[in-house]
């Protein structure tokens, strides 16, 4: 029952592997993203389970009104794949480095958005993907990102998972920014600071029991993305904290501009994203501890 369509993009992720496996399972529809939504959509009222493959801008909000429509609200089983998010664009540049695609995507009604971490996640997710009865949205990396699980057999979606115990602040972390997490807390440490980290990769449902709980035990929040501030993992994180377990939240991510080109590494220190910004964050957030 599972397709694959893809946007003229074969070269750029593992969709080659699987036309060559399973050529009639296959189609590229060409540089025809919301077209390929559509015959995703029809695939699906047809009892296929496609997945719908482009870099994540033209994935989401080239695709925007016919996801809303043709996928969600005719409760269709799409799965849409985008990948090289935010700074992972790099010499893409602007046009193609998407921060805001898990905003527009999570404000979509039933849509589960998911930022997998590593290799190791990725591979548990996907038969929960395959199962679960709706449109998901997979924010994917392309390039190798840091290998973070040897495995994560209790994986599930919707399922928060503590990467490190802390008491003093929680970093709360989803896709490339859980390595900078942990180096954050690496740092943290030498300097007298237990920072917990918590491995947010489904942004909705999100997990608000994990939320809470980190609240609890640490009375301070850091979010951090490779994503907007509006709209991104640090509003959804507040949502929960403000109606729940009110306390402070400093967010980490890229803040009301657009992309451009350059390397991860640059991108990072021009947007706010690097090791260091979260220690700085970290201590800002605990010092507004009561």
């Amino acid at each position: 029952r599972i397709v694959v369509l893809e946007a003229d993009l074969m070269g750029c992720h593992a969709t080659k592997a699987f036309k060559e496996a399973h050529p009639d399972r296959f189609v590229n529809v060409g540089i025809a993203e919301a077209n390929m939504i559509g015959i995703a959509a029809g695939m699906s009222a047809m009892g296929k389970i496609p997945f719908a493959y482009s870099f994540a801008p033209f994935a989401t909000r080239r695709c925007y009104d016919t996801i809303f429509i043709s996928v969600a609200y005719a409760k269709q089983h799409v799965k849409i794949v985008g990948s090289d998010p935010g700074i992972m664009a790099e010499a893409n540049g602007g046009t193609h480095m998407p921060f805001e695609d898990m905003a527009i995507m999570r404000a979509i009604p039933n849509m589960v958005c998911f930022e997998p971490t590593d290799g190791a996640m990725l591979a548990r997710a996907i038969p929960q993907i395959i199962d679960y009865p709706g449109a998901v949205y997979i924010r994917l990396f392309r390039k190798k990102p840091e290998h973070i699980f040897d495995d994560v057999p209790d994986f599930k979606l919707g399922k928060a998972i503590t990467v490190k115990v802390g008491k003093d602040v929680t970093l709360v972390a989803s896709g490339i920014m859980v390595e900078k997490a942990l180096k954050a807390a690496e740092i943290l440490k030498e300097e007298g600071i237990d920072a917990g980290v918590l491995n947010i990769h489904t942004w909705k449902p999100i997990d608000e029991e994990a939320i809470v709980n980190a609240v609890k035990k640490t009375g301070a929040l850091v979010t951090c993305e490779n994503h907007t501030l509006q709209g991104g993992l640090g509003s959804a994180v507040s949502e929960v904290v403000v109606s729940k377990c009110p306390a402070p939240v400093g967010m980490i991510g890229v803040n009301n501009t657009f992309g451009e080109v350059g390397k991860k590494e640059y991108l990072a220190e021009k947007f706010h994203l690097t090791v260091e910004d979260i220690v700085n964050k970290a201590k800002e957030t605990i010092a507004l501890k009561k």
